[in-house]
């Protein structure tokens, strides 16, 4: 048995990945298209890879069908912040791409901003992950922006857009 086997494992999960420039990911605003997501966002499938250790690239997923939502991240721009969440809603594993976006206001304040699913009409925190009902939560991704390796995106100011797994602390 190795004695270091938690290390191995919790590096092959912390695995960042590329999905594409920022440039590619429009902006959502509550002024287009009635809150839809579908058409402004990307949906990559990232194996779960805690017991193999390998790391693979992310392939794009079709967000017309879907298919197996199990490993698949959702990565979109709203109001100017990248945000990443799996692709599965974590009540009814409904797409999310089919959902809309909205702002979370108290008396006219934006607190923060949430994300529904079409099929049961749940809600959940782009931040923090929490549902509006239950105890459901929407697995959050962590984002991180780059500099491109080549220098002809660097130069127009572009960065790159990776995303990992979440790490769980504790």
């Amino acid at each position: 048995m190795n004695p270091f086997t938690f290390l191995t494992q919790s590096r092959a999960n912390a695995a960042w990945y590329p999905v594409g420039l920022a440039s590619a990911l429009p902006d959502l605003d509550l002024d287009k298209d009635a809150y839809r997501i579908a058409p402004r966002c990307k949906a990559f499938s990232i194996p779960n890879n805690a017991d193999t250790f390998e790391i693979q690239a992310p392939v794009e997923a079709d967000i017309d069908m879907p298919g197996d939502l199990k490993d698949q991240v959702l990565v979109f721009k709203y109001k100017g912040k990248i945000h990443a969440v799996d692709h599965q809603c974590p009540h009814s594993a409904f797409p999310l791409s089919q959902g809309n976006i909205f702002d979370i206001e108290d008396f006219g304040i934006t607190l923060s901003s949430g994300i529904s699913c079409p099929k049961h009409d749940w809600s959940f925190d782009l931040f923090t992950g929490r549902g509006d009902r239950g105890n459901y939560t929407l697995k959050l991704w962590e984002v991180q922006l780059r500099d491109p390796p080549s220098s002809d995106e660097s130069k127009s100011g572009d960065k790159e857009v990776w995303v990992r797994r979440k790490q769980r602390i504790g």
